[in-house]
C-alpha cells in the first residue's frame, strides 16, 4: 500500500481528535451528579469511556499502519497506547469540559502522534538488517482483525437510556474510523497491490459502513444478527484483502471458512472476554482512579472495548497464519526509501 504512511498518520490524528472530543464533550454527559446511593450508575453508564478507549486503540493501529507493521513502530505504539490510557485516567479525573480544553487536548494528541512518527522514522532509518519475510504482513493482518473486532463493539455500544443525542453520532464516527483502519491494514498486508484489491477494499468499506448504520438503527435490543452480519462482512473482507490469491484469484473455499469463523468464533471470543472481565475486573479500578462514581452492585462495570481487543487478537490467531498469507516478502523492506 503506497500511501500507508500518510494514511496511518492521518487516521491516528483523527483518532486523537475524537479522543479529545469524547473527553471534553461526551464524558461529562455520562457522569452522575451527587454521591447518593440512588444516583449510582448502572450498566453501560460510561459508554463514552468505551468509545474513548476505542479511539486510543485506533491511535495505536494508525501508527502501526504508518510503520507498515515494522516492529520499531509496532512495539513502541503499543507502549504509547498504555501510556495514553494512563493519561486518559488522569485527564478524566481533572474533568475538562468545553471547547477550550477540547482544542488543547486535540492539539496535544496530534502533537504526540507527530512526535512519535518522527522518532520512529528516525529509528528505522538508523536500523540495518533485512526484514523477516512475511513478518510485517502478519502484524498488519492481526491489526486489521483487532480493528474489525473493536469496530463491532463501537458500533453496538449502548447507554442506560439510549436517549442521548450524542450517542449515535459518536458510536458511528468511532466505528467508521476503526473499520477504515481495518480495511487499510488489510490492504497494506496484501502480498501485492492490484486494482482488483483496491476496488474490493472500497466495496468492503462501503458494505461495512452500511452494516454500522444497520447496527445503530436496530440499537438497542437489535439482537445478535446485525452484529454478526457486520462482523462477517468486515472480517471476511479482511481475509480477502490480506490473504494470498493463488493463481491470481481468491481461494473461495478458505474465505468461506473464514466467513463462518467470523460469524461464530468472533462473538464467542467476545463473550469469553466479557466473562473473563467480570471475573477479573479491570474497569472498576479505572473508574475509581478517574474519580467517577462506582457502578451499582447489581450491575457490572465493564470495558467492552478492551474485550473487543482481546477477541480481535483471538481472531488474528486464525486469520494471520503464514500459510494463509502466503510466503511472499512484505511489500516494503525496512530501510528502503519510503519505509
Amino acid at each position: 500500500m503506497r500511501f500507508a504512511r500518510p494514511a496511518g498518520l492521518l487516521l491516528a490524528a483523527v483518532a486523537a481528535a475524537l479522543w479529545a472530543v469524547n473527553m471534553a464533550v461526551l464524558q461529562p454527559l455520562t457522569e452522575p451528579i451527587g454521591p447518593w446511593p440512588e444516583a449510582l450508575p448502572g450498566n453501560n453508564a460510561y459508554w463514552a469511556r468505551d468509545l474513548r478507549f476505542a479511539t486510543i486503540v485506533a491511535v495505536v493501529l494508525g501508527l502501526l499502519l504508518a510503520g507498515r507493521g515494522d516492529s520499531w513502530w509496532a512495539r513502541p505504539a503499543v507502549v504509547l497506547g498504555g501510556v495514553w490510557i494512563a493519561a486518559d485516567v488522569a485527564v478524566d479525573r481533572a474533568d475538562p469540559t468545553g471547547t477550550g480544553p477540547m482544542v488543547l487536548l486535540a492539539a496535544a494528541g496530534c502533537a504526540v502522534v507527530a512526535a512519535f512518527a518522527c522518532c520512529a522514522a528516525f529509528a528505522v532509518r538508523r536500523k540495518r538488517g533485512a526484514v523477516e519475510p512475511g513478518g510485517h504482513r502478519r502484524t498488519l493482518t492481526g491489526a486489521a482483525c483487532v480493528a474489525a473486532a473493536v469496530t463491532l463493539v463501537a458500533a453496538s455500544i449502548e447507554s442506560p437510556t439510549d436517549r442521548e443525542p450524542e450517542l449515535h453520532p459518536a458510536a458511528f464516527g468511532t466505528a467508521t474510523l476503526l473499520l477504515v483502519l481495518a480495511v487499510s491494514c488489510a490492504l497494506a498486508a496484501a502480498p501485492a497491490s492490484s486494482r482488483a484489491r483496491g476496488w474490493l477494499a472500497v466495496a468492503v468499506g462501503a458494505a461495512s459502513v452500511l452494516g454500522v448504520l444497520f447496527v445503530r438503527a436496530t440499537s438497542p435490543g437489535g439482537g445478535l444478527l446485525p452484529y454478526s452480519l457486520l462482523g462477517g462482512v468486515l472480517l471476511t473482507g479482511v481475509t480477502l484483502l490480506a490473504w494470498d490469491w493463488p493463481g491470481g484469484r481468491p481461494a473461495w473455499s478458505w474465505h468461506g471458512l473464514a466467513a463462518l469463523a467470523a460469524l461464530i468464533a468472533q462473538p464467542a471470543l467476545l463473550l469469553c472476554a466479557v466473562l473473563t472481565m467480570m471475573m477479573l475486573p479491570i474497569a472498576p479500578p479505572l473508574t475509581e482512579l478517574a474519580g467517577n462514581s462506582a457502578i451499582n452492585a447489581a450491575d457490572s462495570d465493564l470495558l467492552l472495548s478492551f474485550a473487543g481487543v482481546l477477541s480481535g487478537l483471538g481472531m488474528s490467531l486464525l486469520f494471520a497464519r503464514p500459510p494463509l498469507l502466503g510466503k511472499r516478502p512484505a511489500p516494503v523492506a525496512v530501510g528502503s526509501p519510503g519505509s
